[in-house]
C-alpha cells in the first residue's frame, strides 16, 4: 500500500498549479460547472417531482389490486367501466372484496377568495377506507353527512384562512357544481402537476355532485385479497376472466402505468428530460473551453516535458487531474444553490421538490463524466503532433500559432506521426 502511495506523494500537482495560477479563469470555470450542475439539479428535481406528485394518490390507495378502464390516461383522466366487473371479480378465488371508487374533476369557489378553482374529488363507501391516510380515515364519519367533504390542506392556492377556520373547529361552506358543500375536516396528501388538490367524500355525496354520473359506472375498482394469495397470480386470473373493457393491475403496476404516461406521453416529461440533457451539454462546452485554453496556453511546456522523456500518459494525467478538480470544486456550489431553489419552488408550487442523496450522487457522477468528456475533447484537439511542432519551430509566439494551425490538418490528413 505504501509503495503504491509513494509515487502519488512525490508527484507534483501540475494540474492544480496550472488551474490555480489564473484565479479568474479558475473561478469562471467553477462557475460554469456549478451552473451546469444547477440546471441538471433543477431539471431532475422537477422531473422527480412530476413522478412523485402524480403517483401519490395511486401509491396511497388501500388495496391489493386495481381494476381500471383501458381508456384511462392518468389519475386525473380516468374513464369509467361497468360496476358489474366488480361482481364478476368476486368469483375469482382469493378475492375478499371488490369496492368502487368514483373520481372526477370539479370547479368550486375558493371559500376565502370566492374565485373558481379546479380540484379533483373522489368518493367511496366510508365503511371501507380507500386510502392509507390515517388522518383521513379518522374523519370518515363526517362524510356520511350530506354534502360534506374533507379537504387537502396541502392544496395549491390561497387556502390559509380556510385551513385556519377548520382547525378552529368551524364549518366552511362554499359552492361546487351548483350545490353548497361543507368542508368539515383536513388531511395531507399534496398537489400535483395534474391537479391543485384533492377532496374526498362519500360515494353518495359524489353522485349528488355529479347527477349525470351513473352509479353503475365506476372509475376504479379496489380489489382486496384474502391472506396468503399472491396478487400477481390473482391479476392473471382476473385478466383471463374479465372482458377487455377493464384492466387488472397490481398497485406497483398501477403506479408504473402513471409514471409511464408522464414520462412518454406527456410533453412536460419529455421537456424535463431534454432540459437535463442540454444542461449536461452546456457543462461539457464550458469545461472544454477552459481546458482547451489551458492546454493551448501550455503547449510549449508540454512539448518540453515530451523532450525530457515524459510519456504521453503523464500529460493525460495532468489534464485528468484538472478535470477531476473542476468536477468536485464546481459540484459544491452546484449542490448548495439548488437546495434553496428547491425550498422556494416547493413553497410556491406546493409540489414535493426536495434534495435527495440519490439525486446528488447522480449529478456528481454526471459532473465527473461531463468534465472527463471535456478533457478528452480538449486533448483530441491538441494532440502530440501539435506539441512536437510547437517544440521545433521558432520562439515567436505568433508564428508558432500560425504554423501549428496550418500544419495540423495536413499532418492529420497524411497521418504524419514524426518529423
Amino acid at each position: 500500500m505504501k509503495n503504491w502511495l509513494y509515487p502519488l506523494r512525490r508527484r507534483t500537482p501540475l494540474g492544480w498549479l496550472q488551474l490555480s495560477r489564473h484565479k479568474g479563469r479558475l473561478l469562471v470555470a467553477l462557475a460554469g460547472v456549478a451552473f451546469a450542475d444547477v440546471l441538471m439539479f433543477m431539471q431532475l428535481g422537477f422531473q422527480e417531482s412530476l413522478y412523485e406528485s402524480n403517483t401519490k394518490i395511486r401509491g396511497t390507495l388501500d388495496t391489493d389490486i386495481i381494476l381500471v378502464s383501458p381508456k384511462a390516461k392518468n389519475t386525473q383522466n380516468v374513464s369509467t367501466f361497468s360496476r358489474r366487473r366488480l361482481y364478476q371479480a368476486r368469483d375469482i378465488p382469493g378475492v375478499a372484496s371488490a369496492r368502487a371508487l368514483y373520481s372526477g374533476n370539479m370547479t368550486w369557489k375558493n371559500p376565502a377568495t370566492r374565485q373558481d378553482a379546479t380540484l379533483q374529488i373522489m368518493g367511496f363507501d366510508p365503511d371501507y377506507p380507500a386510502f392509507k391516510v390515517p388522518e383521513m380515515n379518522q374523519q370518515l364519519d363526517k362524510i356520511r353527512l350530506p354534502d360534506v367533504v374533507l379537504f387537502d390542506r396541502t392544496a395549491r392556492g390561497k387556502y390559509q384562512n380556510t385551513i385556519a377556520r377548520i382547525n378552529q373547529g368551524q364549518r366552511v361552506a362554499t359552492e361546487a357544481e351548483g350545490r353548497t358543500i361543507t368542508v368539515r375536516g383536513l388531511f395531507s396528501l399534496g398537489a400535483s402537476f395534474g391537479t391543485d388538490g384533492l377532496l374526498v367524500t362519500s360515494d353518495q355525496n359524489f353522485l349528488m355532485l355529479f347527477p349525470r354520473r351513473d352509479a353503475g359506472s365506476v372509475s376504479l375498482g379496489l380489489i382486496d385479497l384474502q391472506p396468503g394469495y399472491d396478487p400477481q397470480q390473482v391479476v392473471q386470473q382476473l385478466r383471463q376472466h374479465l372482458p377487455n373493457d377493464v384492466k387488472a393491475m397490481t398497485i406497483a403496476e398501477f403506479i408504473e402505468d402513471e409514471q409511464k404516461f408522464w414520462r412518454t406521453e406527456s410533453p412536460i416529461g419529455f421537456i424535463f428530460t431534454i432540459g437535463a440533457s442540454m444542461a449536461f451539454v452546456i457543462g461539457v462546452v464550458i469545461v472544454y473551453q477552459v481546458l482547451s485554453n489551458d492546454v493551448n496556453a501550455h503547449l510549449q511546456e508540454y512539448a518540453t516535458f515530451k523532450a525530457m522523456g515524459y510519456r504521453h500518459s503523464y500529460l493525460l494525467g495532468v489534464v485528468l487531474e484538472e478535470t477531476i478538480i473542476l468536477a468536485f470544486l464546481g459540484f459544491v456550489p452546484g449542490l448548495i444553490l439548488p437546495i434553496g431553489v428547491y425550498y422556494v419552488s416547493a413553497k410556491a408550487t406546493a409540489l414535493p421538490i426536495h434534495m435527495t442523496i440519490s439525486r446528488a450522487v447522480t449529478v456528481l457522477i454526471l459532473t465527473i463524466i461531463m468534465c472527463l468528456v471535456s478533457g478528452a475533447i480538449a486533448l483530441a484537439n491538441c494532440n502530440l503532433l501539435t506539441l512536437l511542432i510547437c517544440f521545433k519551430v521558432t520562439d515567436d509566439t505568433l508564428l508558432d500559432h500560425l504554423f501549428i494551425t496550418s500544419l495540423k490538418p495536413i499532418c492529420l490528413i497524411f497521418q504524419i506521426d514524426h518529423f
